[in-house]
């Protein structure tokens, strides 16, 4: 007679198909972060929210010896990182490091009902209550000086919607906006890549069913040891486009995970009705740039597109072979994109030209590191395979 394990022959077949998943990555680790995904902050702080979420703040402070002549001579922007839905400021940690390196302030955060933030009157759940939390947080971190504002997905609807909120201040403190993979809203956003009639169906009956999730977190988590294969297929499908290690997916999923249904549930239906269109007017000669992935189905670049719209002289640069997660997949892109943007935004301050006058460019870009490092494993893996 079959010996099924907890969950019977459906715990069964999803724990075959995690080892399957599972060895297909093995030969991945090297492609993503071979030094892990952990980061110790110069300085970590609460910063209360209006409506009293504790919200987790940390600081990364400049790598003085990384300063150059033209840091040391000028004003340095502080770089401030918001990330996405049901993400983590742990999404950033490759960006943090390099930033840091390079001679900037690195502001962090734990967006209301993410991570180690405190969890929020679920009526609250809104990308307007959003772009006031990062007001706090700006109050508190980043009293004077200019800024960069740096939002993935939902942290940069939460960008969006602070610029409407405080025109004056982004006219005279942010240097410059890097939005990535993200959407000013409308008509695709509950698509999910489904096509229009299943994406309304999913936008309808998400927060249901992420509600009534939530009183079933014992089953699940069981379920994701058995399952993770299924887990670990379902995440690559959205948040990726090209390989990556069995780690770099297990840290997106735990992300994912551990974020409460309840609060999944309560932002899906503000973004499903979001309309920030017209707070990007306040974007209006701010160095802007535009940044998703080719294989993006969350947010695809037809979103970006009509941000680039608005913002004259905005740059959009679509990366091939990638999906939602920009910043984990093609991490050096990401960061190499942020470094220029910041660069044009100090050249365009001293020489006093527009960044309305720009032409606007749109680029596509390949990670041809990343390319190498793949071709490599799969030249390991096949060696290793043939040997045994």
């Amino acid at each position: 007679m079959a010996r099924f394990g907890p969950l019977g022959p459906v715990g069964t077949v999803a724990s075959a198909v995690g080892e399957r998943v599972t060895r297909a990555r093995a030969g991945y680790r090297s492609v993503d972060a071979p030094d892990g995904w952990a980061h110790t902050p110069t300085e970590a702080l609460i910063v209360t929210t209006e409506d009293g979420v504790a919200l987790h703040v940390e600081i990364d402070a400049p790598d003085t010896t990384s300063l150059s002549r033209r840091h040391l001579a000028g004003r340095t922007p502080t770089v401030v990182l918001v990330h996405g839905f049901a993400l983590t400021m742990q999404s950033w940690v490759l960006q943090r490091r390099s930033l840091k390196h390079s001679g900037f302030r690195v502001v962090s955060y734990d967006q209301r009902g993410h991570g180690r933030s405190g969890m929020p009157d679920l009526e609250r759940c809104t990308i307007d209550q959003l772009g006031r939390d990062l007001a706090a947080v700006l109050d508190a971190t980043c009293t004077s000086g200019p800024v960069v504002l740096v939002g993935h997905s939902m942290g940069g609807m939460t960008v969006m919607s602070y610029a409407g909120q405080h025109r004056d201040v982004v006219r005279d403190r942010v240097l410059a906006v890097a939005l990535v993979s993200t959407s000013p809203g409308g008509d695709e956003m509950t698509e999910f890549g489904l096509g229009a009639t299943a994406g309304r169906v999913v936008g309808s009956f998400g927060p249901t069913v992420l509600t009534r999730l939530s009183r079933h977190a014992g089953p699940i988590g069981v379920l994701r040891k058995m399952g993770q294969g299924v887990q670990d297929a379902v995440v690559q499908r959205w948040a990726f486009d090209s390989p990556v290690s069995t780690d770099l997916v297990q840290l997106v999923g735990d992300m994912i995970f551990g974020t409460s249904f309840d609060v999944m549930a309560a932002f899906l239906p503000d973004m499903d009705a979001l309309d920030i269109s017209e707070e990007l007017t306040a974007l209006v000669g701010v160095e802007t740039l535009v940044i998703n992935g080719a294989g993006d189905l969350i947010t695809p670049p037809s979103h970006s597109e009509e941000i680039v719209r608005r913002i004259p002289g905005a740059e959009h640069v679509v990366v091939e072979d990638a999906g939602h997660i920009l910043q984990l997949e093609h991490p050096q892109v990401v960061t190499q994109q942020l470094l220029m943007l910041i660069g044009r935004a100090q050249r365009a301050v001293a020489e006093g030209l527009p960044v309305s006058d720009k032409p606007r460019v749109r680029r596509t870009v390949q990670d041809i590191s990343k390319k190498r490092r793949v071709a490599r494993a799969k030249s390991r893996r096949g060696g290793r395979e043939a040997a045994s």
